[in-house]
């Protein structure tokens, strides 16, 4: 399904307010997602940055040239489709800034729920020419890169933060300023005498995986799939600092979408909830059916979740037994063997 912020984003070329990128230009599009077909004219290649695996993948499918992460420079233009994060919003033109030529055009849109009218009074607060239409329940604006850009990109930049003096962060990854409360949970129940191959379902920046390696030294491996390029990298160093001795691989996977191909003896997961801004429990229904297909005959499964979410009839239909382990006010730990 097309976002309207997509249609938002592209509106002002397909209007004629602005001058489409012709044959020869290089556009830079972060955030970029699959939209409706280019305005007339817009002949441009296009760069298309989109570090999530379920965005990635629509676009990879119908040949557009899209890569995980910002790549390049001294791009003609560029644009910025906006997101639920802020600080990646922030960081997105920040990134923009500095790798478009001066004098090139960058065009941001968004939803009001994505923060756009604030992130668009602060570039005006810089003192840019920012102009801006309302369009699909949106808005879009656009500058022209001035010669000095150095204010705005110290302002905007994210430098990666650090959690309890060992954790590294980015922000627009999941808990990116704090450890999440629910992960905190299940990371008091994970086993002590743990000695096999585990999966980390849904890994972000590692915690989870680092806190099993600490309660289980002899654990054997551990294999983090996660969705979210940007946490996946984080994981790398995470894991690397705290647990250097430990075996661990590293997958960038919509579990969601693309089955794990191993079998385990032990999963691990704080599933993801949440589509854009909505309550999606089905992707946390897919997470438990991903588990279950990845554990061996006797395998466990260890997970974390609001109590509110129904996720108890997908582990009795999936598994041999299930239950309970605990449960504070917020969240609550289900265990599953196979």
């Amino acid at each position: 399904m097309i976002r309207d912020a997509v249609k938002t984003l592209f509106h002002p070329f397909s209007t004629g307010t602005l001058p489409v990128p012709g044959e020869g230009d290089r556009i830079l599009f972060l955030g970029a997602e699959a939209g409706p077909r280019l305005p007339e004219g817009f002949a441009a290649d296009i760069v298309n940055v989109q570090p999530l695996r379920p965005l990635y993948r629509p676009l990879s499918v119908n040949g557009a040239h899209v890569v995980p992460e910002v790549e390049g420079e001294a791009y003609d233009g560029a644009l910025i489709l906006c997101g639920k994060h802020k600080g990646e919003n922030e960081g997105n033109v920040a990134e923009a800034l500095a790798r478009v030529k001066e004098g090139g055009l960058i065009v941001l849109a968004g939803s009001k729920e994505d923060g756009v009218q604030p992130l668009r009074k602060q570039i005006a607060n810089l003192g840019f020419a920012i102009e801006h239409m309302p369009k699909y329940h949106g808005v879009v604006a656009w500058f022209t890169r001035p010669s000095d850009v150095s204010a705005a990109v110290a302002k905007f930049a994210k430098q990666p933060q650090l959690i309890e003096n060992r954790f590294e962060t980015v922000p627009g990854t999941f808990s990116h300023d704090r450890i999440d409360a629910g992960s905190e949970l299940l990371a008091s129940r994970l086993p002590r005498d743990f000695d096999g191959n585990a999966a980390d379902l849904g890994a972000g920046w590692g915690y989870l995986s680092v806190m099993l390696a600490e309660a289980s030294p002899r654990t054997n491996r551990i294999d983090l799939f996660e969705a979210d390029h940007r946490a996946l990298e984080f994981a790398k160093k995470n894991l690397a600092a705290n647990c250097p001795d430990l075996a661990a691989r590293f997958f960038w996977q919509d579990l969601v979408s693309e089955p794990v191909k191993e079998k385990y003896d032990l999963v691990i997961m704080n599933p993801p909830f949440h589509e854009g801004h909505a309550a999606d429990p089905a992707i946390g229904q897919a997470f438990i059916k991903a588990a279950a297909s990845a554990l061996r005959i006797g395998g466990q499964l260890l997970m974390v979740a609001n109590r509110g979410l129904p996720y108890e009839p997908v582990l009795a239909s999936e598994f041999k037994e299930s239950s309970e382990v605990c449960r504070n006010a917020r969240f609550k730990v289900l265990q599953a063997r196979k």
